[in-house]
């Protein structure tokens, strides 16, 4: 397994999103890291923290230096003279508002565009414009050691603070999936299969992980925090395709290897009780027969709680295994679960989790 320093002090999603906010219009945080990890995401993240300020997105992939800033004539007193107008995406033409500008993809840039970029990144000024001094900036790129064509040069690395993105271990994806609607077959499939959120450099060879990306494997898709969201939206969909066409779109996102046996979980999910027959029979609903599917259920109960139906879900957990009960009481009592509040202000779950307030530290696989 990879131990550099590098490697020992990356940092999660929450952490840069801190990191830039402290650098505030002083210092540029650029994220590196494995593709499909969710980089993307922290635009939103700070979104969603500061809403007085407008988002806006830059992918250096798609762009030439006339894209940066773009000659237009201008006459003042009889005399003619070129001046430039910025391009929309950096925000720049915002002067009154503060911003949040993510430079998607830095690393893949060609080197006008990267060498046009620098003064915006390091003085936060680009020709005539000037960012407002509550803006955020920002960069992200892949590692260079994925070979997907990520170069930072050593005068850019110069101008900025560059940190590694480690990928979330599984359990960390799983509470992220439990709150943004992700299926909880696919859940299951990660909660029983810690392995799939590893990186290469945790390997030797490409065969002892075969559903990850490695630079040396020839796999068009594998498994990545991104593909396994994907992965998510088509099971969603199963009622709408036989098994043929739904394994050869789990292919399509997240490799052979994975489509196999992920649909072997789907397939599981099929026997599984439905939410309705808990809400009504708690007493008498089917409890599944394995381990994993007893999984299932609790990740999709945490998924789609509602307020009303909370006892009668109490009522059937305690027909569960204590491994299940400790599983659905941590699920709760992580502070980023969204209906945190609703479950612990209950008072039968109060009640329940006096008398069994061991299983808050027993589910930490």
């Amino acid at each position: 397994m990879a131990n550099s320093a590098t490697t020992m002090y990356a940092l999660s999603l929450d952490q840069c999103v801190k990191a830039i906010i402290a650098g505030g219009n002083k210092r540029t945080v650029l994220m590196q890291g494995h593709m499909g990890t969710g980089k993307s995401s922290t635009l939103y993240m700070l979104d969603n923290l500061l809403p007085n300020h407008k988002a806006c997105y830059f992918d250096c992939t798609t762009k030439d230096l006339g894209d940066l800033l773009i000659p237009k004539l201008k006459d003042t007193d009889g005399n003619d003279y070129v001046t430039f107008a910025t391009n929309e995406e950096l925000g720049l033409h915002l002067a009154n508002t503060p911003i949040i500008l993510m430079v998607d993809e830095i690393g893949k840039s060609n080197p006008a565009v990267f060498n046009g970029l620098l003064r915006l990144i390091y003085e936060r000024k680009i020709g005539s414009y000037e960012m407002h001094p509550d803006s955020l900036l920002f960069a992200t790129t892949n590692l260079g050691t994925e070979g997907v064509g990520d170069i930072i040069p050593p005068h850019g690395r110069n101008r900025i603070t560059v940190v590694q993105v480690r990928k979330p271990d599984h359990m960390e994806f799983i509470e992220w999936g439990i709150n943004n609607d992700m299926d909880s077959t696919v859940l299951g499939w990660v909660k029983d299969n810690p392995h799939l959120l590893h990186t290469f450099e945790d390997v030797k060879t490409p065969e002892d992980n075969p559903y990850i990306f490695h630079p040396q494997a020839t796999q068009t898709s594998f498994v990545t925090p991104r593909s396994l969201e994907c992965a998510s939206d088509w099971v969603k969909l199963r009622d709408q395709f036989d098994d043929h066409t739904l394994t050869s779109l789990l292919m399509g996102s997240i490799g052979e290897r994975g489509a196999m046996d992920l649909m072997a979980f789907v397939k599981l999910a099929d026997d599984l009780p439905s939410l309705d027959s808990i809400k009504k029979e708690p007493k008498t609903a089917k409890v599944p027969t394995t381990a994993s599917g007893v999984v299932m259920v609790v990740y999709r109960t945490l998924a789609n709680l509602e307020k009303d139906w909370i006892n009668n879900w109490l009522d059937y957990m305690l027909r569960l295994d204590k491994e299940a009960q400790g599983l659905f009481a941590n699920g709760v009592r992580s502070e980023k679960y969204s209906k945190r509040s609703m479950v612990m202000t209950n008072k039968k779950f109060t009640d329940w989790a006096m008398q069994n307030n061991y299983m808050f530290v027993a589910d930490k696989k």
